[in-house]
């Protein structure tokens, strides 16, 4: 039976042409949103470029000037970009601290159209003064972009919901509910069976697609094209699971479509916006204009003590004064010195910020399993490297090496040392290191699990609703 299940099935969908639509429409939303993300992956991938030549030509240009220095040639260059002077090398001839996008970065834009992914920190400026964000459209931010991961989240599940809303109450409509009957199997059976088939054809579609989308737009390893592919059959599963149990559950196609897409809004569009309101209510985040008033605040007070806070840090670091008294003081060594001070003084206050987002953030991994959509969309976005705790990873890493780039030349500095060529080569250098995370792994059990349980549950209720019936006949 399961085989005649499988042959008419297939057959009733070729004549109907629901497979013919559904793949020329999954490859044009594929194409489509494969070709905006890897837009969006080249434009990163040529502003980092651009940066890293800048840099590239103007350490050539700094060490032409260094050897004509050493050389004993003149020079003209303004005494401020002097590169013999290590603050004239920490200020004006930064690394590129750049987060460069993945292999398969053009899966979901995420959280790259916000944050930026190259910075160029100083020892002038502090380290929480870096800018990460980007100047975006309003209105682009508030639709979102059209990659893959919408297609996924938000698309295929309505694509799914046409395809199988109407499997048993279009046999009940037509009149052939009686004759399915006759036949040795069960009703939730043969509905199981179809709803299995379609998701089989489905799938075979959406393997052929991302075939044809990975092999043109990413050259990225097997074996993450297969746990792509592995993610949205789960996904996939999931809402053939609730199609299930609609069709189970009610006996009128308009009565299915609505409820389905009633699942719809409340799983992909409902618990999303309430899982992150409630996170926002719960741990609510200070406004950045407070942080901003209190970081002056600190700077103005220090800034006028700044030559008693020179001799605090001299007598905390006598390293650094080996040349006093007769050392010049200057600008940079009070200035340096208090930065210092500011990082500590202004340390709770960071804390307190970055606690909060961590428990926003915490909150939303805690109930994610509420809602299938945002466990799709999370293991997306880990996938592509856009996500919000990657680019909280970016700026640890950059915080870090902007704290090296400048420790780099204060010891330079206080013990007037001067830079010359053969530093050149120790200059801290920036390589990002992605985070590991296995989210993906429990994202797909987790969608497996609430499949399983969605069917089961259904299969539980329609047999005791059976039994109930026929006790009710009995009597």
């Amino acid at each position: 039976m399961l085989y005649y299940n499988f042959k008419y099935e297939l057959k009733i969908l070729l004549r109907s042409r629901w497979i013919q639509l559904i793949s020329i429409l999954l490859l044009g939303l594929f194409v489509f949103a494969a070709f905006n993300g890897e837009n969006k992956v080249e434009k990163r991938k040529v502003n980092i470029s651009k940066a890293r030549t800048e840099v590239q030509a103007s350490d050539k240009n700094m060490l032409a000037v260094l050897d004509s220095l050493e050389n004993g040639m003149n020079v003209h260059v303004s005494r401020y970009k002097i590169p013999t002077s290590p603050i004239s090398i920490g200020n004006y001839y930064p690394r590129v601290a750049a987060m460069d996008p993945n292999d398969m970065g053009f899966l979901a834009v995420g959280q790259s159209d916000i944050f930026t992914h190259y910075v160029l920190p100083t020892v002038f400026g502090d380290d929480f003064a870096l800018n990460f964000t980007e100047m975006t459209s309003p209105i682009q931010l508030l639709f979102g972009s059209f990659d893959l991961m919408f297609v996924i989240v938000y698309l295929l599940p309505l694509l799914i919901i046409a395809f199988s809303y109407n499997v048993l109450s279009e046999e009940k409509e037509r009149g052939t509910l009686r004759l399915l009957a006759s036949q040795p199997i069960s009703i939730r059976k043969w509905v199981l069976q179809k709803l299995a088939m379609r998701l089989f054809c489905l799938f075979v579609i959406i393997i052929v697609v991302s075939a044809i989308v990975f092999g043109f737009f990413a050259n990225v390893p097997f074996i993450s094209f297969l746990s792509f592919l592995a993610l949205v059959f789960c996904y996939m599963l999931f809402w053939f699971s609730l199609a299930f149990a609609i069709n189970i559950s009610s006996s009128k196609s308009a009565k299915n479509a609505l409820s389905l897409l009633g699942l719809w809004i409340v799983f992909v569009l409902l618990m999303p916006s309430i899982i992150s309101q409630t996170g926002d209510i719960f741990y609510p985040i200070p406004p950045r204009t407070e942080m901003i008033s209190e970081i002056r605040e600190h700077k103005a007070a220090a800034t006028k003590k700044q030559d008693q806070i020179l001799d605090n840090f001299l007598r905390d670091h006598p390293e650094y004064a080996v040349n006093d008294p007769s050392q010049a003081r200057s600008f940079w060594h009070g200035y340096i010195a208090s930065q210092q001070l500011i990082k500590e003084e202004l340390e709770p206050l960071f804390s307190d910020y970055e606690d909060k987002l961590k428990k926003q953030q915490s909150w939303v991994s805690k109930f994610q399993w509420i809602s299938p959509a945002i466990i799709t969309q999370s293991a997306l976005g880990t996938m592509a490297g856009t996500t919000k705790e990657d680019y909280n990873n970016y700026q640890n890493q950059v915080y870090q090496f902007a704290a090296d780039w400048r420790n780099y030349f204060v010891p330079l500095l206080y013990n007037n040392k001067t830079f010359n060529k053969t530093m050149y080569k120790e200059l801290p250098t920036f390589t990002y290191a992605p985070k590991k995370d296995h989210s993906l792994l429990y994202a797909i059990v987790g969608l497996l699990l609430i499949s399983v349980v969605v069917i089961a549950i259904t299969m539980f209720s329609y047999t005791i609703n059976l039994k109930r019936k026929g006790m009710v006949l009995m009597q």
